[in-house]
């Protein structure tokens, strides 16, 4: 693969001198798109599509609409966490410690690890916190391949921990971060939820998986000026909610050249029309029962469930769900692994999502870079198949540097 110009450096040092500057949403908007635009033109060697550049247009809207104003991407050291907050029962690591790595004799003295918070707008969620993890370079080396883990509804990036130094004892560079109102970024232990209700009530944030997709927009660009990353192999991975944001950043920001969202990826609309929302609501419980009350009505319905959506991820449930955010991922490496019996993604909503996808790698005459496994008899569990799974294809197309299967 062939490395970024000097000149395309250029242009994109200028690009971030200049977003923080923007003063109109329009401008902002068109900026953005032209310099992922171009991103997906050096990572893909491909000319984006009407329905990308579409989709992508459409998305950043509804991003910005409710962002709390532009800052100058600022990177600050801070302190490693000693006590992380998790925000119900802390989840077993026993399938991220399977995850392949080398056998390396002492391998966490041999790590080194940054802890840095990263301003990406103005607000009380500004600081996006990191846990980065690689090897300890012995000498000047090439530019490696890098990872971005997102963890699960009520954890932090702290939990990813033995994810990440498996990753990083096989050479690349490993990211963890807290979403938004999580680890870090949460004052309570119901912080999240919190946070959902509000967003509800007052329709100013978008605390369900579209602010932390702007997060990793801003990630995105830090990672690129890295000297030690790779800006043309960085992989985004993520469980449940994790794999939500996996799938949407990858959707949006092509300089993630691959992506393996694990039980994340499902059919919103889908849900509501076949009536299979019940799982998913469940696990976000208060924000719905206060909507319920505040539209006078004795139980949660699809109304109920349509209108929540539409108020905290606008067209999450419409032109951003997985029938048209999936596609434009191609025809850069995807791997979507599922449980065949997840009550919160069930396979009933991916059957269109997966046709048009398939057709959409099959038209980028990329059909070898989209799989999808939904494995048998697993409810919304993640599983040491997929953390394996996973592994295997970002070495496949990071470690290899090759961005097309054969």
């Amino acid at each position: 693969m062939e490395t970024m110009t000097n000149e395309t450096n250029e242009l994109k040092s200028e690009f971030l001198r200049l977003l923080p500057c923007q003063r109109s949403a329009e401008v902002l908007v068109k900026n953005c798109l032209l310099f992922l635009l171009v991103s997906n033109l050096l990572i893909t060697g491909a000319v984006e599509t009407n329905e990308a550049a579409e989709f992508r247009s459409r998305f950043f809207r509804v991003l910005l609409s409710r962002r709390l104003g532009q800052v100058p991407l600022v990177a600050e050291c801070s302190k490693p966490v000693e006590d992380p907050v998790f925000q119900s029962d802390v989840p077993s690591t026993a399938a991220l410690e399977s995850c392949p790595k080398e056998p390396i004799e002492n391998l966490k003295d041999m790590l080194k690890e940054e802890n840095i918070h990263l301003h990406t707008e103005a607000g009380e969620q500004r600081r996006l916190p990191l846990l980065i993890l690689s090897l300890k370079e012995k000498k000047r080396e090439e530019r490696r391949p890098a990872v971005v883990f997102m963890h699960g509804t009520n954890a932090n990036k702290e939990w990813l921990r033995p994810w990440l130094e498996a990753y990083a004892s096989r050479g690349y560079v490993a990211i963890g971060l807290d979403s938004r109102y999580h680890g870090e970024r949460a004052d309570s232990k119901t912080a999240y939820q919190d946070a959902l209700i509000s967003s509800w009530k007052n329709g100013n944030t978008m605390p369900f998986i579209f602010d932390t997709v702007w997060d990793l927009i801003k990630l995105a660009d830090y990672l690129t000026q890295r000297e030690d990353i790779d800006p043309q192999r960085i992989g985004i991975t993520g469980i449940s909610l994790g794999g939500m944001h996996a799938w949407f950043a990858a959707a949006i920001d092509t300089r993630y050249s691959v992506a393996a969202p694990l039980i994340g990826v499902q059919g919103f609309r889908w849900a509501i029309d076949n009536d299979a929302w019940q799982a998913r609501v469940n696990s976000l419980k208060p924000v719905f029962e206060e909507a319920r009350n505040d539209m006078g009505k004795s139980e949660i319905d699809k109304e109920v469930v349509k209108k929540v959506w539409d108020r905290i991820a606008p067209g999450l449930a419409f032109r951003l769900d997985a029938p048209y955010s999936l596609p434009v991922i191609a025809p850069r490496p995807l791997y979507l692994l599922n449980g065949a019996e997840d009550p919160r993604c069930p396979l009933g909503g991916l059957v269109v999502p997966l046709q048009k996808t398939k057709k959409a790698y099959k038209i980028t005459a990329s059909p070898g870079n989209f799989k999808f496994v939904a494995e048998d008899g697993v409810g919304h569990t993640v599983t040491s198949f997929m953390i394996k799974e996973s592994s295997d294809w970002f070495d496949k197309f990071l470690k290899q540097g090759n961005m097309s299967s054969e």
